[in-house]
Formats: structure tokens, sequence, C-alpha cells
């Protein structure tokens, strides 16, 4: 879940990455749907995780075949038994109404909290502009009153430092006036 939340990426795309897809620092992956490349720089929290698991393989050139994701035996995730997996866990978290799907709105979400332009969630999650701005329109930051508060903030400065470069021109006009 964690690679799906630092990436955006679908959950076919993410059941079938590999360790060689995996350098330590960027994760490389041909996109199941779009047929995108994407070279994905990996977040601290996850390349953590990441290199945990990493370190439990053995060091032989087949291990970097295994699934990043795997199932407790080692072996590949179908996509039902991910879901399957997924909404327990989700169960027992106490979370409903969510899927699997919804936590790549959740990374194009965060993103664009943190102050991330949509070309640059583009370039991650492999959407287009125009889908990563629908999906930030129609799902999310509508519901988002910290980027309401941000953005009033934001007007406050600008009045502010407008008001103040009015009355810098105008004490200059005086003094140049007198």
């Amino acid at each position: 879940m964690l690679i799906v939340v630092w990436t955006g990426q679908r959950q076919g795309d993410i059941l079938s990455l590999t360790w060689r897809q995996y350098d330590g620092e960027f994760l490389r992956l041909k996109q199941g749907k779009t047929r995108r490349h994407l070279k994905i720089k990996v977040a601290a929290p996850l390349r953590a995780v990441l290199e945990t698991a990493r370190a439990r393989l053995p060091d032989t050139a087949e291990a970097l075949s295994r699934p990043v994701c795997c199932t407790a035996g080692g072996g590949r995730w179908t996509g039902d038994g991910y879901r399957a997996v997924f909404n327990r866990t989700r169960v027992q978290l106490g979370i409903t109404n969510r899927t699997v799907y919804d936590l790549r709105g959740t990374a194009i979400t965060r993103r664009a909290q943190a102050g991330c332009t949509v070309p640059e969630i583009a370039s991650i999650t492999g959407y287009s502009l125009k889908d990563v701005e629908a999906i930030l329109d129609a799902h999310y930051l509508s519901r988002d009153s910290a980027l309401a508060e941000t953005a009033i903030r934001k007007l406050e400065k600008h009045v502010k430092r407008t008001a103040a470069v009015k009355r810098t021109v105008k004490r200059a006009a005086g003094k140049a006036a007198g």
C-alpha cells in the first residue's frame, strides 16, 4: 500500500514490479495501461521499507526477478488476493468506502497539498495533465479546507504587499514633488 501512496501507480503495475526495477533510488517501470515509461524517485519513508525487504533477499541474480510486493510465501499476488488483503486491512483500521484505486487519488492529493504542480504530479503518476486536474477537481481538492485557508493567507499577504508598495510609491512621489 505504501508503494501506491508514494508513487500513485495502478495496482497491476505495483504488483508486477520486480527488484530489478528498483536501484535504491528510483523505481523504473512501464505502465501497463498507458505504456508510459516512468522513473520515480523513491521517497525516504518508502525507501526504508524497500531496503528492509531487499535485505532479506538472497544475493542471487534470480532474486532480482522476484516481485517487490509479494505474498507471505514470496509469490506473486493476484489482483483479487491483493484486494482481499487490502480490504481486511482497511476494515481493521476502521476505514470505510475506500478501494485500492482510492490510494492513487490519495497520492495525487498529497502531492497537490505539498505544493506540487499538475505537471509534477503527472510525471510521477503517469496520468495526463488533464486527468490529474480532473481528479483533483472532482474528488479531492474541493473538500480540502486547508487549501482554502492557504488561499486566504496568500491573498492577505498579497494585499498587504500591494498596499505596502502603493504606500512606498506614494511617499516617493510626495518627496519627489516636494
